[in-house]
């Protein structure tokens, strides 16, 4: 979308898509039409993975996602000496798996800011029956929480050493399998330690009753663990997710060659939400309204705002009128990564914007709710914060005045932070074409979408008329 009375410009010289800076945003002159092809999903990538790794015989899986995340979870059952061969021109990643059983009985691994990698391996490493290992992350990793799942692990036989804070990383563990019966865990603050027990639960001595104490978050994450175990041969009987049964009878089989890797919906949701900044229409192959991911619900928060989803067989398309969006109130429990999506654009929305049910947030990649209201506020916008909501009253003089004056945007190393704030700065809010948001630490998109900005300026270039 032009500023008014803007006229419409040939492709001006762009500077280097890398900078020591940051990454300046180029505008878009005109409205959008293009096709974006979505990379896999993580959290599908990495679950995947695990269950390979846990099946007997070799597991192709297509379409994966090649990035920081799923790279550490491939290094690290490496380290434990299950076979990973990699395949990135065709998009497959082969494991050969040995039905839980590994030969590796003492590693030194490390799982960056990987939560999924994280959470899954240290509950996988407790099937060993004479493991020890030790286990690091990055200094972020080692604020996220682990203390639910390490204190079910600990139950459950593991002897766990923490050697800075008890129920985070560094820790050392000794492993000696794990036995049936009841399982309790508190999964409050991450639905992944839920994920973690249920996923090794069938290669238990004998049957689990695995008994989540209070609640959950991220609730469709969960239900697609389930359902991906039951693809990998699980026998499962949920009472909802409070009590879930597991036999441990019916273990993993491979699920044969080539087992398709979703694109990632959570990735989806930024160009998705690209019309409603710059106008026209994105279509996403490969994105369909039953996915295991829940995250594709964030069509329906698009939806209230204003803009047009449709799904076909082929993949779903956006399109939106910028003028006609309006906020309101929205609760993401259930889908909290897309969050950052609708905050960023909040700005430009007509009326008050407020998210709910996003307080696990806090405690991701960084304190995601204080990281967006703090670059909210430095676009001039005033932002109010509790511990479970942001809410953003916009000011659309304001943002164009500190357009005028040029924004730096901290991302906190956050690849969420990053992609949100690089669909605002599409907007020609100068009117001339020249950036005027710069995203500092662009890399840090390396974590889930490796090659985002070069797929949004791949765009911005389609929509430059001749």
């Amino acid at each position: 979308m032009r500023a008014a009375n803007s006229p419409r410009r040939e492709n001006i010289p762009r500077q280097p898509l890398r900078m020591k800076s940051g990454l300046p945003i180029e505008p878009f002159l005109n409205e959008m039409q293009g096709e974006v092809r979505i990379p896999g999903s993580k959290s599908i990538t990495n679950r995947a993975l695990i269950l390979s790794a846990l099946t007997q015989g070799e597991t192709k899986l297509k379409g994966c996602l090649f990035s920081e995340d799923t790279e550490i979870m491939c290094n690290a059952l490496d380290a434990l000496a299950i076979p990973v061969k990699r395949d990135i021109n065709l998009g497959t990643i082969c494991v050969q798996g040995n039905g839980g059983v590994w030969s590796q009985a003492e590693a030194e691994l490390f799982v960056g800011n990987a939560g999924t990698t994280a959470r899954f391996l240290t509950a996988m490493l407790c099937l060993h029956p004479s493991g020890r290992y030790q286990l690091d992350g990055t200094i972020a990793m080692r604020n996220r929480p682990m203390q639910g799942l390490l204190e079910a692990l600990r139950k459950l036989g593991a002897k766990i050493i923490c050697h800075s804070k008890d129920g985070h990383f560094p820790f050392t563990m000794e492993t000696s399998e794990l036995p049936g019966g009841i399982w309790e865990v508190d999964a409050s603050q991450s639905s992944q330690i839920l994920s973690a027990l249920l996923m090794v639960a069938p290669l238990a001595k004998s049957e689990v009753k695995l008994h989540l104490k209070g609640e959950t978050v991220s609730k469709p994450f969960v239900s697609m663990t389930l359902k991906m175990m039951q693809q990998f041969g699980a026998e499962i009987e949920s009472e909802g997710l409070a009590e879930t049964r597991i036999s441990n009878t019916a273990r993993y089989k491979s699920v044969g060659n080539c087992w398709p890797v979703e694109p990632d919906a959570t990735a989806a949701s930024y160009f998705l939400a690209l019309p409603g900044v710059v106008g026209g229409e994105a279509f996403l192959p490969g994105l369909q309204r039953e996915m295991l991911q829940g995250d594709i619900r964030f069509d329906a928060i698009l939806k209230q705002v204003g803009y047009k989803t449709h799904f076909i067989h082929k993949g779903i398309g956006s399109t939106a009128q910028p003028d006609d969006l309006r906020g309101g109130e929205f609760d993401f429990n259930a889908i909290s990564d897309t969050f950052l999506t609708l905050a960023a654009i909040a700005p430009l929305l007509k009326g008050e914007t407020r998210i709910t049910g996003i307080a696990h947030t806090r405690k991701q990649e960084t304190d995601r709710i204080n990281a967006m209201a703090t670059e909210l506020r430095r676009l001039g916008q005033r932002v109010e914060e509790t511990d479970d909501s942001i809410h953003i009253f916009p000011n659309r003089r304001a943002l164009h005045a500190k357009a005028i004056e040029g924004v730096h945007i901290e991302t906190y190393d956050d690849h969420r932070v990053a992609m949100s704030f690089g669909i605002l700065g599409s907007l020609d809010l100068r009117g001339d074409g020249s950036p005027w948001l710069t995203v500092l630490n662009p890399d840090c998109c390396s974590k889930t979408f490796p090659d985002f900005f070069e797929k949004l300026e791949n765009l911005r270039q389609a929509s430059v008329i001749e």
